[in-house]
């Protein structure tokens, strides 16, 4: 069924600033309308405010609902808005093209092809996700796709990337920029960036790490969240480029006010962490051997004393987790002045089975004074703990040596299980995104 959202605001004929209704289409409204049918149909139409302008409170009650409707469908919908007031049509526009998401190719380019050609509602976007799988880009036949080693990376329409360079450029008030690839296309796109004068606070990458994404992150001095799925100091070798890059190394004064980062290799974080603010780090361990593991661990750490602040919030993820090397990882943190003093979320640890082996594990836990949130693996446990009464009696076990944990995040396989502390009382906690608890400790 469509929905129509129809935005009334009634003149007041008495003031001399807003025109007489009989000579304003019915009065000052805005209708925008969710569905791909542009019939109006008034009994299935929404008023979401209707007064005279006079009354306190109404436009700004406007915004507000506004906001919320377009968070609510613009990742799902599409919208057409139909102008009869130009009054409202600017708030509309702001609360519309404040945030956008985009996931289908076509749809995309069709979008930034309007961004581009219409600075009015460029300079609104404040927020943009580009999102790209095979599911939304592919062909809808799968028989009509190669199979094996030889199958050809799905392709994107040749004007994709212009498109979306070409608004890019006209965003201009852009602050928080997502670019996520859940696909095998050719990633080598960075070159999108190389005109863009927006000064970004968030940035999510899933491009390759290339001179151009070097270059545009050497010039973004307010960006203070980064996502990265790639790095490689030394130049890649892709699709699109088939002689390595010289080095690809940010300038060292680069980044300043960078203290959230999160990178799939932690030679991106050995390379970005020194001389820059870090305070919260999410990165995982390249190496799986142990003895270069432990090596790769003495360097990570010998980089995290370098951050120009002290890290409140460290997850370190590992492809193969064992009880031995989680406690030399843990032994690591409490010897490093850098993730001791004021760590309050660290992850991804193995929680010790064997009595005596636990309460070493506490011990060191106890060395960190303001740890409030620890994320623990107990796949190896047999039996796993699976029921609440289990995990509270653990999440409590560990609140005897660490009285400022708050929350525990029990990992077994891919489900994660948390308990939270409240006064004193272990609770389980089902609304909770475990994802981003590493980022949101203060």
């Amino acid at each position: 069924m469509d929905i129509v959202v129809a935005l009334v605001l009634l003149p007041d004929a008495a003031d001399p600033g807003i025109p007489d209704p009989t000579r304003a289409a019915h009065g000052c409204h805005v209708v925008t309308k969710i569905g791909r049918s542009h019939q109006f149909r008034p009994r299935r139409s929404l008023v979401l405010c209707a007064a005279s302008r006079r009354q306190e409170g109404v436009l700004s009650a406007g915004k507000s609902l506004l906001h919320s409707l377009f968070a609510l469908y613009s990742r799902r919908r599409e919208f057409v808005m139909l102008q009869v007031s130009k009054g409202f049509q600017y708030v509309c526009e702001r609360a519309l093209y404040n945030t956008l998401y985009m996931r289908d190719a076509r749809d995309t380019i069709s979008l930034c092809t309007t961004l581009a050609g219409q600075p009015r509602l460029s300079i609104l976007v404040e927020a943009l996700t580009i999102y790209l799988s095979d599911e939304d880009n592919g062909s809808d036949d799968d028989s009509d796709r190669a199979s094996g080693d030889d199958a050809e990376p799905p392709s994107l329409p040749d004007a994709y990337w212009p498109s979306v360079a070409s608004a890019l450029q006209r965003t201009t008030r852009l602050r928080y920029l997502n670019i996520h690839i859940n696909s095998n296309i050719d990633k080598a796109a960075a070159w999108i960036f190389n005109r863009c004068t927006f000064r970004l606070r968030r940035f999510h990458c899933d491009l390759d790490w290339d001179h151009h994404l070097v270059a545009f992150l050497n010039t973004q001095v307010d960006l203070d969240d980064l996502y990265i799925i790639d790095y490689n100091e030394s130049g890649s070798v892709t699709p699109t480029n088939t002689v390595p890059s010289p080095s690809l190394m940010l300038d060292t004064h680069s980044l300043p006010n960078l203290s959230t980062l999160e990178c799939t290799f932690s030679e991106a974080a050995i390379a970005l962490v020194p001389g820059r603010p870090i305070t919260h780090l999410k990165t995982c361990f390249s190496r799986s051997e142990l003895s270069e593991k432990r090596a790769e661990m003495a360097l990570l750490f010998s980089k995290l004393k370098l951050s120009t602040r002290p890290l409140r919030s460290l997850d370190i993820a590992d492809s193969t987790y064992s009880e031995a090397f989680s406690m030399e990882l843990l032994s690591c943190i409490v010897r490093t002045a850098a993730t001791t003093s004021e760590l309050r979320y660290v992850g991804t640890l193995v929680l010790p089975i064997m009595g005596q082996e636990r309460l070493q594990f506490y011990g060191l836990l106890m060395r960190l004074p303001r740890v409030q949130c620890v994320e623990l693996e107990v796949s190896e446990w047999v039996p796993a703990p699976d029921s609440p009464p289990a995990f509270r009696a653990l999440a409590s076990e560990m609140r005897l040596y660490s009285p400022t944990m708050t929350r525990v995040v029990y990992v077994n396989d891919f489900d994660r299980t948390v308990v939270t502390a409240v006064d004193g009382v272990c609770r389980m906690e089902k609304d909770v995104n475990v994802d981003l608890l590493w980022r949101e400790i203060i």
